[in-house]
């Protein structure tokens, strides 16, 4: 993109309106991260259809700055109650419980917005530098190209089945099935609407995910509901420890420097790969950075590192799950998967066109980035000293609200009931889901790829004539037919070394 995009750019994201909205998302974001039991995910799906209201800047500078803020926040309660906010904050829990209760809370939660910040901001830089030269590329994609695309996206039900691939794939394919429901994309046919004129146009995204992760987590959470465990952990929240200094020292930040440019680093390549999520580059980044640590001992004791480790990896994913759907149009993870179907509303396509067509929207969501990141460490660092407070909120308080806004946030999407119908079919789906441990990434998988899949899979087939050797005779989708067959075989060879390893070590004993 050129330099006057992006001063085109910069000046838009600088109006007085923007920045008001990118600091209301940062204020929801932190507020959402820090009660336990709401997720990025849960959030960007209530507030993503109450942002059609405004301008399509000022509604993404809101969704971009809870996004990134919902994120850094996860923290605040790993830390303070030892109960991570969102999935990412899994191993910030692991040393930062243990810095409070040695009275280090105010650093633990200092390096949690510091670092949280510099994995935004590097990973953030990186969909700048690499986005265009990624959507370059995709202009020689074709029908078969975005086929094998979907189709590679959808092998990703196997990774996001949480163990359970069967019942993954089974929640894939309904996905999928409920894909085709409106009319038809080649012939334009009516197909399963029942003569409902609502179902048309197909059945629509965000209200199924509002369902899904607002609603039904709602009734998840009601369900498992105990009075009693609710009133221990509202006193253990008002334990008052001594929080102390909130900034690290320049020796400590010195120390942190190389292995947090580490995680950052595989933060953002982690969080490229469709389906892996902060609570996976958490992980890894939080297990290596161990491996590499002159003090091991201390990584879940109370460490530093093992903390700051964690919070770069956070926010790291953003970027990289950006750059994968700006780019290709699949989504990273749950959130990015979200704001594709914002994107479409908007009228516009992930991909090229992204760049071309809508280059500087584009450069607007970049830089609403980097500025929700400078927003949110201002914010959390003014903050530090009295998050305990956003935890001390009932359960049911928490669960009136977000029911209000799941059923204004439905009914803004087209103005109708149907929509409001939807997510509560879908809310319930959702529960059940839930209860009989079912995955609902596989689900939301389906749905969402589903259409882009037979459509580009049937005018690839009417292109070459009937020729299904087009999916493979093409360089590109090729390469993606490789990739989707070792991503469906991944698990069946890791179960067998897994067997083998098991066999070889009873043996040595």
């Amino acid at each position: 993109m050129s330099a006057e995009v992006w001063l085109g750019a910069l000046q838009l994201c600088l109006q007085p309106s923007v920045i008001l909205f990118l600091c209301i998302g940062v204020c929801i974001g932190t507020v959402i991260g820090a009660l336990p039991g709401l997720s990025a995910t849960m959030g960007i799906a209530i507030m993503t259809p109450i942002t059609f209201w405004f301008e399509p800047a000022d509604g993404f500078a809101m969704l971009m700055g809870l996004w990134n803020a919902a994120i850094f926040a996860g923290g605040i309660s790993a830390i303070l109650v030892n109960t991570p906010g969102t999935p990412a904050s899994i191993t910030q829990s692991f040393d930062g419980y243990s810095l409070y209760r040695q009275g280090k809370g105010g650093l633990a939660l200092g390096i949690n917005v510091i670092y949280s910040f510099i994995g935004g901001i590097f990973s953030t830089f990186c969909l700048i530098l690499f986005s265009t030269p990624i959507a370059n590329f995709t202009i020689s994609f074709n029908a078969p190209e975005y086929c094998m695309l979907a189709l590679f996206g959808l092998s990703m039900m196997v990774a996001v089945s949480e163990g359970s691939v069967l019942k993954g794939l089974i929640l894939g394919m309904a996905g999928i099935l409920l894909s085709c429901v409106g009319l038809d994309p080649i012939l334009s046919i009516k197909r399963f609407t029942f003569g409902q004129t609502a179902l048309l146009g197909g059945i629509s995204f965000i209200p199924v995910m509002i369902g899904m992760f607002g609603i039904g987590e709602v009734f998840y959470q009601i369900y498992t509901f105990r009075k009693a465990d609710q009133e221990k952990e509202l006193e253990a929240r008002k334990v008052n420890l001594a929080l102390g200094r909130v900034l690290p020292t320049a020796k400590q930040a010195k120390e942190l420097a190389v292995p947090t440019l580490i995680a950052a680093v595989e933060g953002t390549i982690i969080g490229a790969i469709p389906a892996a999520g902060g609570d996976i580059a958490s992980i890894i980044s939080w297990g290596n950075a161990k491996k590499m640590s002159k003090h091991p001992e201390e990584y879940g004791k109370g460490s530093l590192e093992g903390l700051a480790v964690s919070s770069t990896a956070n926010n790291a994913v953003i970027g990289g799950a950006m750059t994968t759907m700006m780019t290709l149009g699949i989504p990273g993870d749950a959130v990015t998967a979200i704001l594709i179907g914002s994107l479409t509303m908007y009228g516009m396509q992930p991909g090229i066109k992204m760049f071309t067509e809508n280059a500087s929207f584009t450069a607007q969501i970049m830089l609403m980035m980097l500025l929700a990141n400078v927003v949110f460490l201002i914010f959390g660092l003014a903050t530090a000293k009295i998050s305990a407070k956003v935890l001390n909120v009932s359960q049911p308080t928490v669960w009136t609200a977000v029911c209000i806004l799941c059923v204004v946030g439905s009914f803004a999407l087209n103005n109708t009931f149907f929509d409001v119908a939807i997510m509560f079919a879908a809310a319930v789906l959702g529960f059940f889901l839930k209860v009989f441990k079912f995955p609902n990434g596989p689900f939301v998988l389906g749905l969402l790829l589903g259409s882009m899949l037979e459509s580009n899979m049937r005018r690839a087939l009417v292109m070459s004539h009937g020729s299904w050797a087009t999916f493979v005779t093409r360089p590109v989708s090729c390469v993606l037919f490789i990739a989707i067959i070792l991503t469906l075989c991944w698990p069946v060879l890791k179960a067998v070394l897994r067997k083998r390893k098991e066999a070889s070590a009873q043996k040595a004993g």
